[in-house]
């Protein structure tokens, strides 16, 4: 009796210690499992953007070229008579006026020339009085038959043949005045005068040693740029789909940026297109004219030339920082209606002060990140202020503002010489 209840107490003990072995790993088990859970992510913050509405809108466009001044006027200074140079009379580099004395040469042998031809004058004027007198003598002789026709057509010859010497000696005379007046040298117009290319005492002959300086005609200036025909030919094509707007009778206003950024005060008109095609440089030659008054422009400065007047339709301008380079192209973020991001790529064109051309991608109405793009992950939440409104772009704000950053080349304005262009091929 008492070994069957030692057995069944024995028993019940092994029960429970089981039970207590089963219970703890379970607890441990759980709490591995628990210990294996991961916090579940906090939701992401919301980046702060602007935003902007694509809208299109007729935009005044201005292209920049790399041009030169020329002088409008550009005159050799040179020796008409060959003789010996007395005297530079005038400031090199100075600007001399039109008729002003810049060199002489030696009168004297000239002074003798000339008196040489006055004294032969007078030998001929004096043989044709006598011819004259003898005529007058002939001719009443003749007509009373004292003297014979002969006589008559002899004295007639030797009249017209005195006459005839009177007019070479005159000649001669105007021909030594002429020369005489060449040993004074004066320029022919107003303006910048260059070094002298012969000295005091130099022998100069008009053939060979003539050129004497150059004087440079400040007041109009030239400034010339070439356009390449693969830019004749796109703007053409974009004129043809009505992209693009060129003013009345090719119009062009040209302005011009000095080497310092500084913009000329005056502006200028295109007034001549070559219309021969360079084989070499496949461009062609545009010339635009520019008051200068003041003289500040001098010939072969390299400026740039702001061509205005074109006008590009229906255009579409975003932000520059609003674009961004991707691997293989560019793109913006477009905003959708749950205020969620999209990549959209687009076709960009030139530069337009701080925003830029889009060529495609892009329809009028849709919202794109501005600024904090760059921050944009796709499918992200957005916080969104809405950018402020562009001011209207309009030709003379664009030309009182300095650029900010040099501006694609390339240009409606080239198309200005699609008119030289078009005769070539047939300003």
């Amino acid at each position: 009796m008492l070994m069957s209840h030692s057995r069944i107490g024995n028993g019940e003990a092994r029960r429970t210690r089981a039970w207590l072995r089963i219970a703890c790993a379970g607890a441990a088990l759980a709490l591995l499992a628990a210990c294996d859970k991961k916090p579940a992510p906090a939701p992401r913050a919301a980046i702060e953007v602007t935003v902007m509405t694509v809208t299109q809108r007729d935009t005044p466009v201005e292209y920049e070229f790399t041009a030169q001044t020329q002088s409008s006027r550009e005159v050799e200074i040179r020796a008409r008579v060959d003789g010996f140079l007395e005297k530079r009379v005038y400031t090199e580099g100075s600007l001399v006026k039109a008729g002003q004395t810049l060199f002489l040469m030696d009168t004297k042998p000239f002074e003798a020339t000339l008196q040489s031809a006055r004294g032969e004058l007078s030998q001929q004027m004096a043989r044709l009085s006598v011819a004259k007198a003898n005529l007058a003598r002939v001719v009443p002789l003749v007509a009373q038959n004292a003297l014979s026709q002969k006589d008559l057509d002899d004295a007639t010859g030797s009249d017209k043949e005195a006459e005839a010497a009177v007019i070479a000696a005159r000649g001669q005379v105007r021909t030594a005045e002429l020369n005489l007046s060449y040993t004074t040298i004066k320029s022919p117009l107003t303006g910048l005068s260059s070094f002298a290319r012969q000295q005091d005492g130099s022998y100069v002959t008009a053939s060979a040693t003539g050129l004497l300086t150059y004087v440079y005609q400040l007041d109009p200036m030239w400034v010339n740029f070439s356009i390449s025909e693969n830019e004749i030919l796109s703007y053409r094509d974009q004129e043809a789909k009505g992209l693009i707007k060129f003013p009345p009778n090719r119009d062009f206003e040209v302005a011009v940026i000095l080497a310092d950024g500084t913009v000329f005060p005056a502006r200028g008109k295109i007034d001549f297109t070559n219309p021969a095609f360079n084989t070499q440089t496949g461009t062609f030659l545009v010339r635009a004219s520019l008051p200068n008054p003041k003289g500040t422009l001098r010939p072969g400065q390299f400026v740039r030339a702001r061509v205005y007047g074109a006008v590009r339709l229906h255009a579409i301008l975003v932000p520059q920082r609003a674009v961004l380079q991707g691997s293989k192209s560019h793109f913006v973020w477009v905003v959708d209606k749950d205020s969620k991001a999209r990549q959209r790529v687009v076709e960009v064109g030139e530069w337009h002060g701080d925003d830029w051309f889009i060529n495609e991608g892009l329809q009028p109405g849709e919202r794109i990140v501005v600024d904090g793009a760059i921050r944009v992950v796709a499918d992200t939440p957005l916080k969104i202020t809405d950018a402020p409104p562009a001011a209207p772009a309009s030709a003379p704000a664009a030309a009182a503002a300095a650029p900010a950053e040099p501006q694609r080349q390339g240009g409606e304005t080239q198309s200005l010489a699609r008119r030289s262009s078009d005769d070539a091929v047939t300003h």
